[in-house]
């Protein structure tokens, strides 16, 4: 079996990358072949990876045309856009193989064109073109049914896979030598985007050192805010409790999290974060933005409430440690892709 998956490529690194190379992974080790098509500009990577980057309209048409696939897996993450939905489609009309399509995004029942989902729309014509689609939340799965998609065509998978950090892995010195010198740490591990709200973070710790004076924050993650985020560090009077570490392996961010006081996720537009997944699961207490689909034990503050954060990042540094959230078929998530894809052929 041959299954083409197009969606982000690391670097950077995000929920959907990890998703995909999970995936990729489970194939080779069962004897399969996996290619990917990167939507994302990044990096490049090695040849023998099977990982290509078009550059251009034209050659990623080239590319789905040519590959000659068993199964062609779209994956989609944040807003679906106009833009978005051009891919979707073209992925139907010019790719070969059997057409799975997974929303990663937990925020999309929320966009305008989810709540005004149709069944005899153009965008409820394209999704009609794919042999499965996979979503994460009920939410998601009620706006295909108003698309008139068949029940049967829409399957509930969570898109992660929860493990222990590799302790092989290597933290470089700059990350541990921040952690050791300040206490609580908070980490922050999302993108230096403005969906993201780096500047609430960075704003947040005025109120924060007042009350524990050798408290850090870490962000991981780089954006298109990069130098607008450093600006605010240096001008923000504590730069020195400020760690901007940008992109960082998956290895070793899930060091980080583990051993970090605190796990924060400030968001605008977010779904089912796989990060908050993760630290739940390593026994980090986590303060996220109420967006309506958190997880268990998270504990929430409304959006932009900066004496809401404050204040719970203040009880999970008081708390005693927590347990770990188990997720329910957690680690089996990826075995039911390989069931699906089966089930296409």
């Amino acid at each position: 079996m041959h299954v083409l998956q197009l969606g982000p490529y690391p670097p950077p690194e995000g929920g959907v990358s990890r998703n995909m190379l999970a995936i990729r992974d489970k194939l080779v080790a069962e004897g399969h072949t996996c290619s990917i098509i990167a939507t994302t500009r990044g990096s490049a990577v090695a040849a023998d990876d099977a990982v290509f980057r078009p550059k251009k309209l034209l050659e990623f048409l080239r590319l789905l045309r040519s590959i000659n696939c068993d199964i062609l897996h779209l994956h989609v993450g944040g807003d679906v856009t106009s833009r978005v939905m051009a891919l979707v489609l073209a992925c139907t009309a010019a790719g070969n193989g059997k057409k799975i399509l997974s929303i990663h995004s937990g925020a999309f029942p929320l966009s305008k064109a989810a709540v005004q989902a149709k069944p005899r729309s153009f965008r409820s014509h394209i999704f009609k073109r794919y042999d499965r689609i996979i979503v994460s939340n009920e939410a998601i799965e009620s706006v295909f049914h108003r698309y008139g998609v068949a029940p049967q065509n829409v399957r509930m998978i969570m898109p992660y896979v929860l493990g222990e950090p590799d302790e092989d892995a290597t933290i470089p010195e700059q990350y541990s030598r921040f952690y050791i010198e300040h206490s609580p740490v908070l980490l922050s591990v999302g993108g230096l985007e403005p969906d993201y709200d780096p500047l609430f973070q960075i704003d947040s710790m005025k109120k924060i050192l007042a009350q524990f004076p050798n408290a850090g924050l870490m962000l991981v993650g780089d954006g298109s805010m990069r130098s607008e985020v450093e600006k605010a560090v240096i001008a923000s009077g504590y730069a020195e409790r400020i760690c901007v570490a940008g992109n960082v392996e998956h290895a070793t961010t899930l060091h980080l999290i583990r051993d970090a006081d605190v796990f924060v996720r400030t968001t605008l537009f977010d779904g089912d974060s796989i990060s908050i997944r993760e630290a739940l699961f390593l026994g980090t207490p986590v303060v996220a933005t109420d967006n309506g689909m958190r997880p268990r034990a998270v504990s929430l503050f409304e959006i932009g409430n900066i004496d809401e954060f404050t204040s719970a990042v203040r009880a999970a540094c008081g708390s005693e440690p927590q347990g770990r959230v188990h997720e329910s078929g957690s680690n089996s998530n990826i075995a039911e892709i390989m069931t699906l894809y089966g089930e296409v052929l």
